[in-house]
């Protein structure tokens, strides 16, 4: 068993995800690598505390400066992405980068510019829900030439966390700290993650971006505006000529948590989303043969097997363990069963949303580059 020696570079939610999955690694089997977290990294030093690494440190180049560091995962406000990936890359350490791969377009070619002057180091981007047994599928179903005549593509990750105005303000609704994106550079990856790598290119897109709540508390007994979008839907059409309608929302009233993917074609259909995990439809076509869904329900299956039973559910840590395998396994070397989003996959992202800022503000139709 190879082990793969990580440092944590910013210690919150996604950083203790990660840390739970690196003690949840006998649940998978068959693995040849294995992740062990060395070292960890926070301007807030409580938030350090959680961890148990043998070195912690405020200043994250002190961590990327050990020899007993092979990669790292950051997870940070979008606009010290590019510095940290850049110096991360530039070190020699493989990166787990998260979404959206910088701040704008500007620094994701940045960062894309370094990947390509470092060729052996392995950078990949978070995004957990295609690892989803129903997302599997779909894609398995798209590489298989399963639906036909592709008629049209809905994707969406929408919550409602923010639904409560009296919800204080953090950095996300920053432009300084989230970006211009606002919700579509937060959540857009996961949308668009398995879209792009079926080769859905997007042609153009008509933007409908929403701002609901103007300010919410500082925390300090008044009130901020809000400067980022909450809601965003993408109007686009393909490249192959089928429409795409795209959404991330960050109020979305009963939505805890939900993505979804849906492929409509003229031989077969399919829908899945998280709201019901389990359950798979499709609805395969036959001409002169009744047009009806089926509703599978698919118990625990997984790109990277586990030890759990197969009839048991998978859900979100499942997911990020999954997720965190295929990158463990491609670092060692191996040809992941399902790779995770690809720094060209992120760059892709970032032209969509630049061209739907652009397309928001001109209330017109605006072609991708």
């Amino acid at each position: 068993m190879k082990t793969i020696r990580f440092g944590i570079i910013g210690c919150g939610l996604m950083g203790r995800e990660f840390a739970s999955a690196a003690a949840r690694w006998k649940h998978l089997t068959g693995m040849t690598a294995k992740p062990e977290i060395v070292a960890v990294s926070d301007v807030n030093p409580s938030a350090m505390d959680w961890f148990e690494a043998p070195f912690s440190t405020t200043d994250y180049r002190e961590l990327l400066a050990r020899n007993d560091v092979d990669a790292v995962y950051v997870a940070v406000p979008h606009n010290l992405h590019a510095s940290i990936y850049i110096d991360a890359i530039q070190a020699g350490k493989h990166l787990f980068a998260e979404k959206p791969f910088g701040i704008d377009l500007a620094a994701a070619d940045e960062i894309m510019e370094v990947i390509g002057d470092h060729p052996d180091v392995l950078v990949r981007c978070s995004s957990e829900f295609p690892f989803f047994p129903g997302a599997q599928r779909i894609a398995a179903m798209v590489a298989s030439n399963a639906f036909g005549k592709i008629l049209e593509v809905r994707a969406g990750f929408c919550h409602a966390s923010d639904m409560d105005p009296t919800k204080p303000i953090n950095w996300k609704r920053q432009v300084a700290t989230c970006g211009e994106y606002g919700c579509m550079g937060d959540l857009g990856l996961h949308v668009l993650h398995l879209p792009i790598r079926f080769e859905f290119d997007v042609k153009n897109v008509r933007a409908f971006l929403s701002k609901i709540v103007e300010e919410r508390p500082d925390g300090r007994g008044g009130m901020a505006p809000c400067e980022t979008w909450d809601n965003a839907i993408l109007a686009c059409e393909a490249h192959a000529g089928f429409p795409m309608i795209l959404e991330t929302k960050r109020i979305s009233p009963g939505d805890t948590n939900s993505w979804y993917l849906n492929i409509y074609g003229t031989a077969n259909s399919a829908e899945f989303s998280t709201l019901s995990p389990k359950t798979l439809r499709t609805m395969p076509y036959k001409q002169g043969e009744p047009q009806a869904w089926h509703s599978e329900s698919l118990g625990y299956s997984s790109a990277y097997p586990t030890v759990t039973g197969s009839i048991f559910e998978f859900g979100f840590s499942d997911a990020i363990l999954q997720m965190w395998a295929s990158f463990v396994d491609e670092v060692a070397g191996n040809s992941p069963k399902f790779r995770c989003a690809m720094p060209d996959e992120a760059f892709a992202s970032h032209r969509l949303f630049t061209a739907a800022l652009e397309s928001h503000r001109t209330s017109q139709v605006v072609e991708v580059s």
